[in-house]
């Protein structure tokens, strides 16, 4: 597997508000605000900084950072370590109740559990808190996430989290092998993660329940 196999292309300047626009435009904007960030990075070669912009970035041009589920502590500190002085406003905090929080807590601690000894434990926590919430949102984990594909997150989750990579022996997908991962963890029963209702392939994932898209 490639060290960095994140696709970050070249965007052009756009403006406008970013609820008005289309995907691709979207798309475009976040690549240009990821390559922004990346030019005042300590190191833009890392990939994990490469892979933190992405992220970010996914989130930024939608006025939506405080999915990403960091604290303000966290947020300065994965700043400090990463980008310097492209540093920005922290975000909001996130606000989860009941089986929300309690679904993101949880996997949290599991990822945080199966965390890879090569990596920064800091990037790790800020990660595990990323994907946790964004397995509440209705997609396929890599749109949630803002990357380009399923292979974008074997890459990230085989470079953080491989042991529990290395149990997806039915290549299932990641949203709902991390919800079963999650569910076999507590001693419940697998089923679907929060946002997978949502998506369009519910049905799909989980044969006979209904999508909330139906």
């Amino acid at each position: 597997m490639p060290d960095d196999p994140l696709s970050l292309p070249a965007a052009p300047g756009l403006s406008g508000a970013s609820a008005a626009l289309p995907q691709d435009s979207l798309d475009a904007r976040a690549a240009e605000r990821a390559a922004s960030w990346l030019a005042a990075a300590r190191d833009p070669a890392s990939p994990d900084t490469r892979l933190f912009a992405k992220l970010i970035a996914a989130r930024d041009v939608r006025d939506e950072l405080a999915l990403l589920g960091l604290s303000a502590t966290d947020w300065r500190a994965l700043m400090a370590r990463h980008f310097g002085t492209a540093v920005t406003a922290s975000p909001p905090p996130t606000l989860l109740e009941g089986e929300h929080a309690a679904f993101v807590d949880s996997l949290h601690t599991l990822l945080m559990t199966e965390a890879a000894r090569a990596v920064d434990p800091d990037d790790a926590r800020c990660l595990a808190a990323i994907i946790a919430h964004a397995c509440l949102r209705p997609d396929h984990l890599w749109r949630d996430l803002g990357l380009a594909g399923r292979d974008e997150v074997t890459w990230m989750l085989t470079r953080y989290f491989p042991a529990l990579v290395a149990r997806n022996v039915d290549n299932l997908r990641w949203k709902k092998f991390l919800a079963q991962q999650r569910a076999l963890s507590l001693g419940l029963e697998p089923g679907p993660a929060p946002g997978c209702p949502g998506c369009e392939d519910y049905g799909h994932c989980f044969p006979g329940a209904r999508s909330l898209l139906a």
